[in-house]
């Protein structure tokens, strides 16, 4: 069947040509479902290696570099041929425990060497290429319009699902194959220019590691006025240069309007500008307690346990338990502070006082405050903390480069296809 349907953006060549209504059963050679893998199945190393539900995401990518790879035992694999995928399968994930199955129909690329198998819930099939991009299809299934369509096949509650013979066999629209290569050969650039943006952050994080940890271990040297080396460092505990506090015990009743509150995964995401909000009173009454200030430092401490975010913005805000609050003492810079908080030393101080058992994984207070920190002459911090800030400014600089180009292909994606 075909329909007069046309994306709102297109190639001029293409201008006149339809998009048929087609399935992706149309174009299926095979299709593998996973394997039910049991909790005795399951090796913690030296094992069969298991593509999880957990590896399957937007943009494309098979995310198998996990921190803790999923493994099976050899047994269990053997005995499930039916379920093992290797180079050349697309793989999708049709369960998810979240109630919305935000991970759902994800198609991504298996390109590894040797097989894997499939954990149950996780689908692996092959397409008939010369007919049906591969690359074409990945980038739909990250539209809002194949979401959508996501969303409406899904069927139950609290582990929703979409039923295999729907996934394979629901509508959608595609253009002719010369079409598809265009989109997606289009797009691939996109992501390429990401990956790229993506791995000069990484670099720049590195370097500024490396360079911070050459500080603390006086590798690199500062020189005064005078051209000479600043004092020794000292050694002291955290709690003897600042207050330690942590945000409000009580959740509060959240308002439409009001004052915004932070929580732990505004560090973690580094975005500020999205928060629930307090109303005024509630805020006014915190605020007699603790308040935060331009020049605080917040950390994580529960849950995630050590991301730092200096507030150089004149803050008008609360925050929740999850988040200790630092003020750094008046005779010290707060900025030279917030860098070494990062540093692998502070940060190891920080994971020998967490308590790891427990759930979530958390640190005290009072363990914060007794973290040691190295400390220069406040001449020096300020010298150190206007040397990152450099650094700084370009991670900052690429970080926007990344947020603008993911932008512009969520355009793309929503005005390239129907």
């Amino acid at each position: 069947m075909t329909l007069n349907l046309k994306p709102a953006l297109r190639f001029a060549e293409f201008g006149t040509n339809s998009w048929k209504k087609v399935k992706l059963a149309d174009f299926l050679i095979e299709h593998k479902g996973g394997a039910p893998l049991k909790p005795t199945d399951f090796t913690s190393k030296f094992g069969c290696e298991v593509v999880p539900k957990k590896a399957i995401g937007p943009n494309g990518k098979l995310l198998l570099d996990l921190e803790v790879p999923t493994y099976c035992t050899q047994e269990f694999f053997s005995s499930f041929a039916k379920s093992v995928i290797d180079k050349g399968y697309l793989v999708t994930t049709l369960r998810d425990l979240v109630p919305t199955g935000p991970t759902i129909g994800y198609i991504v690329e298996f390109d590894n060497e040797h097989s894997y198998i499939l954990a149950q819930g996780v689908y692996g099939f092959k397409i008939n290429e010369t007919s049906l991009s591969r690359s074409f299809l990945i980038q739909y299934s990250n539209t809002q319009k194949y979401r959508k369509l996501m969303n409406r096949i899904m069927v139950g509650s609290t582990q929703v699902h979409v039923r295999n013979n729907d996934f394979f066999h629901f509508s959608f629209l595609l253009p002719s194959y010369k079409e598809q290569k265009k989109i997606a050969g289009f797009l691939s650039s996109v992501d390429k220019k990401v990956l790229m943006l993506r791995e000069k952050l990484s670099l720049l994080e590195k370097y500024k590691a490396g360079i911070l940890k050459k500080i603390i271990e006086k590798e690199i040297r500062f020189h005064d006025d005078d051209d000479e080396y600043f004092p020794e460092w000292r050694e002291l505990p955290l709690n003897q240069i600042a207050k330690v506090f942590d945000g409000t015990h009580m959740t509060p009743n959240y308002v439409e309007k009001g004052v915004p509150f932070y929580s732990v995964e505004h560090l973690t995401r580094n975005n500020f500008s999205k928060t629930k909000f307090i109303a005024e009173n509630v805020f006014e009454k915190e605020c007699k307690r603790v308040t935060l200030e331009k020049g605080d430092i917040l950390m994580t401490r529960i849950g995630d346990v050590g991301t730092i975010k200096y507030i150089d913005w004149n803050v008008r805000a609360s925050f929740y338990v999850s988040l200790a609050l630092i003020k750094i003492k008046p005779e010290h810079d707060p900025m030279f502070f917030s860098q070494y908080m990062k540093s692998s030393y502070f940060q190891r101080e920080l994971h020998k006082r967490t308590i790891h058992v427990a759930f979530p994984k958390k640190i005290n207070l009072g363990e914060i405050g007794g973290c040691l920190v190295k400390i220069p002459s406040h001449a020096e911090q300020i010298v150190i903390s206007r040397y990152l800030s450099q650094v700084d400014k370009k991670l900052e600089l690429v970080s926007q480069q990344i947020e603008q180009t993911e932008t512009f292909k969520k355009g793309l994606l929503q005005q390239m296809f129907v």
